[in-house]
């Protein structure tokens, strides 16, 4: 659906509701009932067959719900929203209904770990292939699709490296071949990026993170053209049953409204991480999109409004100085997710992608040395004192190591 305001900053906070229509609530109301009443037999009987509108079953449609859908369809400029109980039951319900067996799915080189865990589960159960591309050029791309490729499946930024693919180029190439591509917006969010405005076709969000903000819910959000969003809805997330609570819907509807406040922080402390991560002496590289000498700057500035609110790096060391270094951090807050209040630091080889064998690791770019850093709102002078005392105290460890 098309946004009903010219500025997403207005969008997050009243599309999809009208508050006259709700006895002048002003906060959307939760609608906190697994099942609805009709007025007769016959209207039953009409609704189950489509002929009328109107609620059945909170598995298969929400008031509270969707409202949500509709403001993250319009936050994407895409003809319909479908919410899920997770990130992973948007994705699965999504490569799922794009496939069968014997089909192949090309995705960008690196996924989050669970995403390669449901692709090499439906290699074994459904001979499923997938293949790893770059995506660097429309060449390379090309010779990757095969007559059995039915979805190209993107991450950007890719988890952890913050690699970025250039969506309209894979776009470009896709429509070639009819193929649909998905993207996982999860990292930038609809404020930072837009990928159906790029020409792809299916926007997912695991929307426990940036859209949610505040670590309390987990949920999933798809949005795209309604013919296919229909499908889905009466097939996969139907039937498969990875449904969003009422009450996840609420939780969400309340945090989107503070959804550019909150990542424009999110975004200039980062920044200021990012400089300082730069010039300590025990990191080894740092990845962040905003980095005007990071490889992929061109595209961000293409399709991003700003670098976003994630920095990897790797430090000087081996495993156990990574982990040592986690160790010796004061408040910040050894966790995986991201896009919460509190920053969030993590080790990826052994948490988020500990799924993916070591050698598929390498071949991300997945080291034992890397870090990735969820900047929350916090003072930046605060997060970045706690980070600096604890690399400070890898000299030990690396005299040590060098002595050995």
């Amino acid at each position: 659906m098309a946004r009903s305001y010219k500025h997403m900053e207005t969008s997050v906070i009243h599309e999809g509701y009208d508050s006259k229509e709700m006895l002048g609530s002003l906060t959307t109301p939760l609608f906190q009932t697994s099942t609805y009443t009709f007025d007769t037999a016959e209207q039953g009987e009409r609704r189950f067959a489509g002929e009328e509108e109107g609620y059945i079953y909170s598995r298969l449609g929400n008031p509270t719900v969707k409202v949500l859908e509709e403001r993250i369809a319009a936050l994407e400029n895409g003809e319909r929203g479908l919410a899920f109980g997770s990130g992973m039951a948007a994705v699965s319900a999504v490569l799922i209904a794009l496939t069968k067996a014997n089909d192949h799915v090309l995705c960008s080189v690196g996924l989050y770990g669970c995403t390669f865990g449901l692709l090499s589960m439906m290699k074994e159960k459904y001979n499923i292939s997938h293949s790893f591309s770059t995506m660097e050029t429309e060449e390379e791309i090309r010779s990757q699709i095969k007559p059995e490729t039915t979805c190209i499946y993107v991450e950007t930024p890719i988890n952890p490296t913050m690699k970025l693919i250039d969506l309209e180029m894979v776009a470009r190439v896709a429509k070639e071949y009819d193929i649909p591509v998905v993207v996982d917006n999860t990292f930038a969010s609809p404020y930072l990026q837009n990928p159906l405005e790029l020409g792809c076709d299916v926007v997912l969000h695991s929307a426990t993170k940036y859209i949610g903000g505040h670590g309390d819910v987990i949920a999933g959000l798809v949005v795209g053209k309604k013919e296919f969003l229909d499908e889905v809805a009466m097939t996969t997330l139907k039937d498969i049953g990875g449904v969003m609570s009422p009450f996840d819907a609420w939780l969400l509807l309340r945090g989107l409204k503070t959804l550019p406040v909150r990542v424009d922080r999110h975004c200039d402390n980062a920044e200021e991480i990012f400089k300082r991560l730069k010039s300590h002496p025990n990191v080894e590289a740092v990845y962040y999109p905003g980095d005007n000498t990071h490889p992929d700057y061109h595209i961000m500035k293409k399709q991003m409004r700003r670098g976003g609110g994630v920095i990897s790096f790797e430090i000087k060391g081996t495993k156990q100085d990574a982990q040592q270094f986690l160790n010796n951090l004061s408040f910040l807050k050894i966790a995986v997710s991201l896009g919460d209040a509190e920053t969030l630091i993590e080790h990826p080889a052994t948490m988020t992608h500990a799924v993916v064998p070591g050698d598929s690791q390498r071949d991300m770019g997945i080291t034992d040395q890397l870090i990735r850093l969820s900047v929350g709102l916090e003072a930046w002078q605060d997060i970045w004192q706690d980070l600096e005392q604890a690399l400070n105290k890898i000299t030990v460890s690396l005299d040590a190591y060098s002595k050995a």
